[in-house]
C-alpha cells in the first residue's frame, strides 16, 4: 500500500505541473548585423565572469561590435543586464564565442569566432579579458562558424577545433567552395601548427563527444549543403593520433542536410545521448541504432514529435529554418525539453519568413509537443544563437536569443509549479579544472538522468554554467560522477533546490553548496 501511495503522489505532482510560461525582459539594445558573411553566426556565450554566480552574456555583433552584458539581477528577481564591454572584447566581425577555462586557472576564458582572425582571450577578475600571448595559437583570416574543444589524455591544454565556412578567396565560389577546418592540438605548454581537417563541407556546428562512452571524444560536424551542394554530408572524425573520418566500414551512416546546430542529451536513460540537428526544413532528432557497434544513427523525429518543420503560427506555411538548439527542463518535471531559435537566413524564397521559435515539451511517454506560442516565445525575428540558462538564480531556465538585424531578446521563465531542481558544477585539479568530458549520473525515484560535460554545439555559441536538472516532485537526488579519466565516484545524496559543486576527492565527492 505504501508503494502504491507513493506512485499516486508522484502522478498527482506531475499532473499538477504548470504549463510553461515566459515573460519578456527589457534589455540593452544589441543587434547582430552585417551582409552576406553574417547571414549565419550570431552566437551567444553565457558564463559567469565576475564570480557572483549570475551569468553574463557575450553576444556576437557581426559588422557591429560584439557586446558583453553584465548580469545585475537581484537573485530570484527579474533578470537585469547592463552593457559593459571591455575593449578587448569589443571586436567587429564576431560570429560567435564559446567560454572555457583554457589555462586551468579557475577563470573562464573565451574562444571568439570571427570573419577574420579568431581570438583566444584570458579571463581575469571582474570580467577583464586580455589576449593570450603565450600559447602559440595562430589563426589566419577565414570565415569561422563552428567550434568545439576537449581535453585529450595527458594534455595540458584543450584540443580546439574551428569550423570554417565558405572560402571567400575562391574565385569560383561560393558554391562548392567550402573551406577546410582547423584542429589545434597542444604540444607541451603551447599549440603546434594547426592540422587541416579536409574535406570541409561548410560547417555551422561542431561538437566533441564521447558518443559511445569509451573514454575518447570524437568530433561531430554538422554541415550546410547549401554550399557544398554535392558530394558532402554530415561528418564525424575519429580522434586518433592521425584523425580520420568515420565511414561506412565503421557503421557511420552518411546523410545530408542544411545543418545549422547540434545538441545532445540522453533522453531515455540508457547512457547514450540522442542527437538533435537543426536544419532548413525538418529538425532531425537521431538515436543510436540498437545493437550497432559503430556510430550508426537513425532519424526519429516523427516518432518523437520533433520535426518542427513548418511554423506553428504567423500564417507562413513554407518550411521552417532552425538554428541554435538546446535541451533543458524548463518546467522542472524531470524530463528534458527542447528550445530552437528560428528564422529565415535572409530572404530565402522557399523558406518561411514568419518563423517563430520552438519550445518542444517532452511528455511522460517521451514524445514532444509544441508549446512556444502559448509559452510566449514565438518571436518572428530572425533568430540565430541562443541559450537556455538560469539567469537570475531562481532555479528555472530562462531563454536568450540573438537576432539578425533585430534586437537581442531575453525571456524570464515564470512557469512556477511543484517541480524541484539541482544545478551541478564539477571541479577537479587542472589542467581540465571543469572536468570537460565527465559524465554526471543523477537518480530520483528510479529515474536516471545522464549528462556529458562538453564545449561546443549549438549555433556559434555555448554556455559554461552549472548543469541544470529538473527533479519533478523529488526532494533530493543521488549523484555520482564518471571523471574524464574514467574514475567513477561513489554516490552522494543531495537535497533539491540549490546550486552544488562536486569536487573530486579520489574516488569520493567533496560537496559544497
Amino acid at each position: 500500500m505504501q508503494a502504491e501511495a507513493t506512485v499516486i503522489a508522484v502522478l498527482l505532482a506531475a499532473s499538477a505541473a504548470a504549463d510553461p510560461l515566459f515573460r519578456p525582459v527589457d534589455m540593452p539594445a544589441h543587434v547582430y548585423s552585417g551582409g552576406w558573411e553574417h547571414f549565419v553566426g550570431g552566437g551567444l556565450a553565457v558564463f559567469d565572469c565576475d564570480g557572483d554566480r549570475l551569468p553574463e552574456l557575450y553576444a556576437a555583433g557581426g559588422s557591429a561590435p560584439a557586446m558583453l552584458l553584465r548580469n545585475r539581477s537581484v537573485p530570484m528577481g527579474d533578470p537585469a543586464f547592463v552593457a559593459d564591454t571591455p575593449g578587448a572584447l569589443a571586436l567587429t566581425g564576431v560570429t560567435g564565442a564559446y567560454p572555457l577555462d583554457i589555462d586551468g586557472d579557475g577563470q573562464l576564458d573565451l574562444a571568439v569566432l570571427r570573419v577574420g582572425e579568431n581570438r583566444l582571450f584570458r579571463g581575469g577578475d571582474n570580467c577583464i579579458f586580455a589576449p593570450f600571448d603565450d600559447l602559440g595559437f595562430d589563426s589566419d583570416d577565414r570565415w569561422t562558424t563552428g567550434f568545439s574543444a576537449t581535453w585529450e589524455p595527458a594534455s595540458g591544454l584543450p584540443t580546439l577545433a574551428f569550423g570554417n565556412y565558405v572560402d571567400r578567396t575562391d574565385p569560383d565560389g561560393p558554391f562548392r567552395a567550402c573551406d577546410v577546418n582547423r584542429l589545434y592540438r597542444p604540444e607541451g605548454a603551447r599549440y603546434g601548427p594547426p592540422r587541416d581537417l579536409s574535406p570541409g563541407f561548410c560547417p555551422l556546428s561542431m561538437l566533441f563527444t564521447d558518443w559511445d562512452r569509451r573514454g575518447r571524444a570524437d568530433l561531430r560536424i554538422s554541415n550546410d549543403r547549401h554550399y557544398y551542394v554535392t558530394g558532402g554530408g554530415e561528418q564525424m572524425w575519429a580522434m586518433e593520433e592521425a584523425p580520420r573520418l568515420y565511414g561506412a566500414g565503421d557503421g557511420w551512416r552518411s546523410h545530408q542536410l542544411w545543418g545549422m546546430g547540434i545538441a545532445q542529451r540522453d533522453l531515455d536513460g540508457d547512457g547514450l545521448a540522442e542527437v538533435f540537428l537543426t536544419s532548413m526544413g525538418d529538425q532531425r532528432l537521431q538515436r543510436r541504432v540498437a545493437g550497432a557497434a559503430g556510430p550508426a544513427y537513425e532519424d526519429v523525429p516523427y516518432e518523437m514529435g520533433t520535426t518542427a518543420h513548418r511554423p506553428y503560427l504567423g500564417g507562413d506555411g513554407r518550411p521552417s529554418t532552425g538554428w541554435h538548439v538546446a535541451f533543458g527542463d524548463v518546467d522542472n518535471d524531470g524530463r528534458d525539453d527542447v528550445f530552437i531559435a528560428k528564422g529565415n537566413v535572409q530572404a530565402m524564397p522557399d523558406s518561411a519568413h514568419d518563423d517563430p521559435n520552438n519550445l518542444l515539451m517532452q511528455g511522460p511517454g517521451g514524445r514532444f509537443a509544441e508549446a512556444g506560442g502559448a509559452a510566449g516565445l514565438a518571436s518572428l525575428h530572425r533568430g540565430r544563437g541562443a541559450a537556455l540558462a538560469d539567469l537570475n538564480g531562481d532555479g528555472w531556465l530562462d531563454v536568450a536569443v540573438v537576432n539578425r538585424r533585430a534586437p537581442l531578446e531575453v525571456w524570464r521563465n515564470v512557469t512556477g509549479g511543484p517541480g524541484h531542481w539541482l544545478a551541478v558544477s564539477l571541479a577537479q585539479q587542472g589542467p581540465n579544472v571543469n572536468a570537460v568530458g565527465a559524465w554526471i549520473e543523477l537518480e530520483t525515484g528510479g529515474r536516471r538522468q545522464l549528462r556529458e560535460i562538453t564545449v561546443g554545439g549549438g549555433h556559434a555559441g555555448g554556455t559554461a554554467l552549472p548543469e541544470h536538472f529538473g527533479l519533478g516532485p523529488a526532494g533530493s537526488a543521488r549523484l555520482r560522477v564518471t571523471w574524464p579519466d574514467g574514475t567513477v565516484s561513489g554516490w552522494q545524496e543531495i537535497p533539491a533546490n540549490r546550486q552544488v559543486v562536486l569536487r573530486r576527492d579520489g574516488d569520493a565527492l567533496a560537496v559544497s553548496y
